[in-house]
């Protein structure tokens, strides 16, 4: 890893993500496994309650953002950095958000656990700048403002042909595993509140719009969302039980629209309950293609 002008912490190639901008089943292996990289490889439970995610309250104003959060590029370079610092905003400490013609995401992996029922993650966030051009349904317009995502190291077994195939190469061209299920949490210009829809490069990542438009921008808005059942309304047609989180993610990019972003996050925590023997998961989320 090294660090460059543009970058905040160690360049990594991780992408919570997926844009597929190689042609064919290898380019698309090769761009994958840059896309969805990360460094943790066991399983295990973790105790029912609250989990340690690093809190940006404990950081510093001025200071990079605290351990073990850091930032990663996009694939390769080439593209600005999206910015993330630690401001005062009243007595609280937060995350400063600030996207322009940038792309970058923030990532924290966590111990992979599987999730219980009614296990949540809780946090507050303030959108400043919203991305006006931004149009989720468009490859010319995927960008995001403001997102909180949740990664899951999916199987790959109910996946369609065509893309556990693709997730298969990605893998072989890696040392490191590849997860392939990630929920992004999204403040959106243009969708209403409550969409649900697959990114549109790749299926791989499920989003939902839980902010819209302009009626509540510079103002903190807390959400608290049961993961397990969010995950399975987005994925439960592609499996049979619950996979365990591996990592959370924040981030915002405005290199399609060429727009730019200001957003504050707050403090995110993590509360686990127990898991319990695994019933089906069947829900076909809005706008996915149930794979075969």
């Amino acid at each position: 890893m090294t660090w460059g002008a543009e970058t905040q912490g160690p360049s990594a190639s991780w992408q919570p993500a997926g844009r597929w901008t190689c042609s064919g089943s290898l380019g698309r292996a090769a761009h994958l496994a840059a896309i969805w990289l990360i460094a943790s490889t066991t399983t295990g439970a973790a105790a029912a309650g609250l989990q340690a995610v690093q809190p940006f309250s404990k950081a510093a104003v001025g200071e990079a953002l605290p351990a073990p959060w850091r930032v990663v590029a996009f694939p390769g370079g080439g593209r600005a950095l999206t910015r993330f610092s630690i401001e005062a905003i009243g007595p609280d400490r937060v995350l400063r958000i600030a996207a322009d013609k940038s792309y970058g995401n923030a990532l924290h992996e966590v111990k992979p656990v599987v999730l219980g029922a009614g296990s949540t993650l809780k946090w507050s966030w303030r959108l400043e700048k919203p991305l006006r051009l931004a149009n989720l349904k468009s490859r010319d317009g995927d960008d995001v403002a403001l997102k909180v995502c949740a990664l899951f190291d999916l199987s790959l077994d109910k996946l369609g042909f065509v893309e556990r195939n693709v997730m298969r190469m990605a893998r072989s061209r890696s040392s490191d595993p590849i997860p392939a299920a990630t929920l992004c949490y999204v403040w959106d210009h243009l969708l209403p509140e409550g969409s649900r829809l697959p990114n549109i490069y790749s299926q791989r990542l499920r989003f939902v719009v839980l902010n819209s438009g302009d009626k509540a921008l510079g103002q903190w808005q807390t959400h608290e969302r049961d993961l397990a059942a969010d995950f399975k309304q987005a994925f439960g047609h592609e499996a049979d039980e619950m996979p365990p989180l591996v990592a959370i993610a924040v981030g915002a990019d405005a290199d399609n629209t060429g727009d730019s972003s200001l957003a504050y996050v707050g403090d995110i925590s993590l509360t686990l309950t127990p898991a319990t023997p695994a019933t089906p998961m069947s829900a076909t989320p809005a706008g996915v293609t149930p794979t075969k």
